[in-house]
């Protein structure tokens, strides 16, 4: 029997909230929608997330093409577990404080400050020159557009819901896994736009942590019971 849309996109959609909601990227969207137009930052994270979670959902697509199902589905399995207590021991080391969300205003603070102390020394001449020799990228996007678009992606590229979608996306079936993540990932990094700091330093990390824990934790009992094809 086949992997069903609906467990796929439901799966995805509980695993991306979870795993999205004070993530860095997510404070990451936050901090820059103060300083930049919402709408330029929010299309180039969203663009970016969207990407990340197409190639990770094909990549889990792969898997089983390329060895057995039954092994993909193992180590799906194996993968669940491993996230849920690596979750929880993250939770349970939490003290409380956004420390997360610290770090990564003080990233973007210094790059902030680097990129303004920069831009004051310039003169109208180099100015010129400066959008001549621009790369062929910044010809056609906001800079903002491809700045919040390269943090998002590269912050993401590795994380544990990447490598946690790719296990999905081949135990699970794949296009209800990328609908289901592309509409978290909507939900997700238009609340951390449109709330800002404001939101994200309410955010309790230590609970996110636990609650990604436990699901992790759940689908991995539930990818145990049930077999390679998806049947209890």
């Amino acid at each position: 029997m086949a992997p069903s849309l609906l467990g796929g996109f439901t799966k995805s959609l509980a695993m991306t909230v979870l795993s999205e909601i004070g993530d860095k990227t997510f404070f990451a969207a936050a901090i820059l929608a103060m300083r930049h137009p919402r709408k330029l930052v929010l299309s180039g994270c969203l663009s970016a997330l969207i990407v990340m979670t197409a190639l990770s959902a094909c990549l889990g697509w792969a898997a089983p093409n390329l060895i057995s199902r039954k092994w993909t589905h193992h180590v799906t399995t194996l993968l669940f577990f491993g996230f849920g207590i690596w979750s929880l021991w993250e939770g349970f080391k939490e003290d409380g404080d956004s420390e997360e969300l610290a770090e990564v205003e003080a990233e973007l603070d210094a790059a902030f400050k680097s990129n303004k102390g920069e831009s004051k020394t310039k003169s109208k001449a180099n100015e010129d020159i400066k959008k001549q020799q621009r790369p062929f990228l910044m010809q056609f996007f906001s800079p903002i557009f491809i700045k919040a678009f390269s943090i998002t992606f590269f912050g993401e590229w590795g994380d544990k819901s990447q490598i946690a979608t790719i296990g999905l996306a081949a135990d699970e079936n794949p296009f209800g896994v990328v609908l289901g993540g592309i509409i978290a990932q909507a939900l997700c990094t238009t609340a951390a736009v449109l709330g800002g700091k404001s939101l994200a330093s309410q955010i309790s990390e230590k609970m996110v942590e636990l609650s990604s824990g436990v699901l992790f934790l759940l689908f991995g009992i539930m990818s145990l019971l049930s077999g390679p094809e998806g049947e209890l």
